[in-house]
């Protein structure tokens, strides 16, 4: 299982509500009309990701079966039905990033928590021991990026019912936490 994270913003002139439903519409027209590969997207209104030009931004994961499903998600996320609702919210973004991940563990469909860590492995550590020390942190799903496309961190812990404390968090493992709105679907999976 693939995830496509894109991490975006809206224009200054585009208020949260217009935003929202905009994107609401392209998340709503791509799952009425799936291409192959797909399995589900979820957006987040998220707090905190530095890598944004604003203090909140929005988070959207498309899960996607293979790589190739990968390449025909980005086809026909801008064809047939799909398009227009892709452009209307695409023409009041003011920029965006994005990385490709690949699940590690958990259930990608499960009903995810408020919070996400953002994080990289710290130099010096292997990751069998990295991965078993995150266990400790809890969450229902680690996802470790796959490519480079912009800079999100390595690692994503994701679906945490509260803020982990910072003993479970070292600082050299370069933690960010997250804090999620979910904005689509309606009602988690």
């Amino acid at each position: 299982m693939l995830a496509y994270v894109f991490w975006h913003e809206p224009d200054s002139e585009t208020d949260r509500d217009a935003y929202e439903r905009l994107l609401r519409s392209f998340h709503r027209a791509l799952g009425d009309h799936p291409p192959e590969g797909f399995v589900a997207s979820k957006a987040y209104r998220a707090e905190g990701p530095r890598w944004l030009h604003v203090e909140v931004g929005y988070e959207d994961w498309y899960l996607v079966e293979s790589w190739t499903a990968l390449g025909t998600l980005n086809d026909a996320a801008l064809a047939g039905p799909r398009r227009e609702p892709h452009d209307a919210v695409a023409r009041r973004a003011a920029g965006g990033t994005a990385g490709v991940y690949r699940l590690i563990r958990g259930e990608p469909l499960a009903g995810e928590k408020r919070f996400a860590v953002w994080m990289a492995k710290p130099r010096g550590i292997g990751y069998p021991e990295f991965l078993e020390r995150l266990e400790a942190v809890g969450g229902q799903t680690l996802w470790q990026r796959q490519l480079v496309l912009g800079p999100g961190p390595e690692f994503c812990l994701a679906g945490l019912e509260s803020r982990p404390t910072a003993a479970l968090l070292p600082a050299e493992w370069g933690a960010l936490l997250v804090e999620r709105t979910l904005v689509w679907p309606e009602l988690a999976f």
